[in-house]
Order: structure tokens, then C-alpha cells, then sequence
């Protein structure tokens, strides 16, 4: 096994430096940082703290990398539900579960999330509602240094299952329901992240409808947020026969603005979250399973740790209307 000694060496800098970029201690150059963390990755140095726990029955265990929404006071139904999912699923198959948040590893660089990661005996990681845009992250996952499970993500390997329902199709089904309904030409379509894979694939979703039934749209930008969706709104949407938005949020914040403007445009939204019941217009909304998806997901990372190669995995989901009656208990 190789050393500490060994690794400095290596580096062309002391032990006690090596310790402290490892152990994440304040000044060491990013110079000196990059040449110990390069000595560590080229000579597949383990740490003794995570020596240990390799030989013992606590490794093994996974990290749930979640990043709740900020952009609402409302809580995060999506995120309770992706860990209620992965918690009980975990129980079950007798996993130990940590769980990350997104800000708790911003401003590292991979090599020092990988350091972090197996410093808790992690060697599995589920990764929910990854961004094309976090490269850090991108980056842990093409070096499969641990089996990983993006959940929203299309991205497949050796070492990493993506677990998702098909965002384009969906986006699809539940506007063309509305639109349909309404026979409407004219759409207003708010969009979410512009560095999301669901951004993507449910603006694709549109523009393929567009094309089948030869529609007219528009498209901006609402980042999942109910206020930019209803500022959106107030300044398009009465030019426009419905308004198709990528979100349950942004539907909300769309359809308080077509009140206050007391006009009627359909409106249908995306992903089924508890608050579509109390907005007293019922909307069309996809229905994702987050609960379900969450406890596959874990399931998944479970047969990726026992040997078995990544695969794409595709989830159910429904067309609902949201009804206050349905979710009061």
C-alpha cells in the first residue's frame, strides 16, 4: 500500500503538506494543492482513516447529492420526497445513506470532492437534478472513481445509471392535452434552467409539438421560479391562447397573473407537487413519482455496487389535475 511518504515524495513537497491537503487545511498554494492531488490520483494513495474503513463493514456507503430550490419560500415537496425515497429504500436493502448538500462542496475542486467523499466511506453516490453546467461533478463521474446514480441526468456508463422519466414525451403529452382541449395556436411556453437536462428535453418536447399540430410560440426563459413566471405572464400572455410551463411553480405564479389581469388562458404545469391543489384553478400537470424514483434510484446503486453495469432507466408518470380534495388528508 502506498504511503504518505511515498506521496510527498512524489509531490516534490513535505508530509505535513500532504496532510494538509488532504485533511483540507488552510494554506497551501493551488499550485502545491494541484501537485499533491495529482501525486494521490497517480499513485492511488488511500488515506488511513479511509484504509481502514475499506477493510471494515462501514464502507460501502452512500452519498445523496441533493440541491434544493431556493427560488420559493414554499418547501421543497420534490427534494422531501427524493429523500423520504432513498431513506426508506436504503432501510430496506440495509445501505448507510449520508446526505450532501450541494453547498457543502461548492468551491471544491473534483479531486478534493473525491477526497471528501471517500474520507465518509463513501463509494456510491446518487446525484439528483445535476446541471450541465457543474463540471465538477461531470467530472466525478467520467473518472468512475464511484458508482454513481444521476437521477435527471442522461448519462450512462460502466459505473453510472441515470434514472428518469422521459421529460420530452411528457412535456409533449401535457400539452398537447391542454392545447387540445382548448383548441389553442398561440402558446406561451416558460422554460426552466438553461443549463438543465430537463430544460432541454421538455423544450424539446415543445418544439416537436409545434411542429405536428403547426403552432405558433414563445419562449422564455423562467428559471423554476414562480415570480419570473409571473412577471413572464403579466407581459406576454395576453397575446397568447394558453400558457404551457415547465414547472407546478411557474404555473402557479402564470395563472395568479392571469387572474389579477382577469383574462382566461389555459394553463398546465409540470411535475404534480402538492401546492397545484390550492391554487383553485385546476391545471393540467405531469405527475412524477419522486418518491418512486428515489427509491429506484437507490435500488440502482445498490446493483452497481454489487458488480452489475450502468443502463438507463425510464419511470412511469400520469396527466393529472391537481384537486384540493385529493391531497387534504
Amino acid at each position: 500500500m502506498v504511503s504518505i511518504k511515498e506521496v510527498a515524495r512524489h509531490a516534490g513537497v513535505a508530509i505535513s503538506t500532504v496532510s494538509k491537503v488532504i485533511n483540507g487545511y488552510p494554506g497551501v498554494s493551488i499550485e502545491t494543492k494541484n501537485k499533491v492531488q495529482q501525486a494521490i490520483k497517480e499513485l492511488n494513495y488511500i488515506p488511513n482513516s479511509i484504509a481502514a474503513a475499506l477493510s471494515s463493514k462501514q464502507y460501502g456507503r452512500v452519498a445523496l447529492i441533493l440541491n434544493p430550490k431556493r427560488q420559493t419560500q414554499a418547501a421543497d415537496q420534490i427534494c422531501m420526497q427524493y429523500l423520504l425515497g432513498a431513506l426508506d429504500m436504503a432501510k430496506e436493502l440495509k445501505l448507510d445513506v449520508v446526505t450532501i448538500f450541494a453547498s457543502m462542496i461548492a468551491g471544491m475542486t473534483t479531486e478534493e470532492v473525491a477526497i471528501y467523499l471517500r474520507s465518509l466511506s463513501i463509494s456510491g453516490v446518487v446525484i439528483y437534478s445535476l446541471s450541465k453546467e457543474d463540471k465538477i461533478l461531470q467530472r466525478l463521474i467520467q473518472q468512475r472513481q464511484f458508482a454513481c446514480v444521476v437521477v435527471d441526468a442522461p448519462i450512462v456508463n460502466e459505473r453510472t445509471t441515470s434514472v428518469s422519466i422521459n421529460h420530452e414525451q411528457a412535456q409533449y403529452d401535457v400539452a398537447k392535452k391542454t392545447i387540445m382541449d382548448d383548441n389553442c395556436k398561440r402558446v406561451l411556453y416558460i422554460a426552466g434552467r438553461k443549463d438543465g437536462y430537463v430544460t432541454e428535453q421538455r423544450l424539446n418536447g415543445m418544439k416537436r409539438l409545434v411542429e405536428d399540430l403547426q403552432l405558433s410560440m414563445l419562449v422564455r426563459q423562467g428559471n423554476f421560479s414562480e415570480l419570473a413566471a409571473r412577471n413572464i405572464a403579466l407581459k406576454y400572455a395576453r397575446n397568447k391562447d394558453v400558457v404551457v410551463c415547465a414547472s407546478d411553480l411557474m404555473a402557479i405564479g402564470a395563472m395568479n397573473a392571469l387572474i389579477d389581469m382577469d383574462i382566461f388562458r389555459p394553463v398546465c404545469g409540470f411535475d404534480g407537487i402538492t401546492l397545484m391543489g390550492y391554487v383553485g384553478k385546476q391545471m393540467n400537470t405531469i405527475r412524477q413519482d419522486f418518491y418512486g424514483i428515489s427509491s429506484r434510484a437507490i435500488q440502482e446503486i445498490n446493483s452497481l455496487l454489487n458488480g452489475t453495469e450502468g443502463q438507463e432507466v425510464i419511470m412511469p408518470y400520469d396527466i393529472v389535475k391537481m384537486y384540493y380534495k385529493d391531497i387534504i388528508c
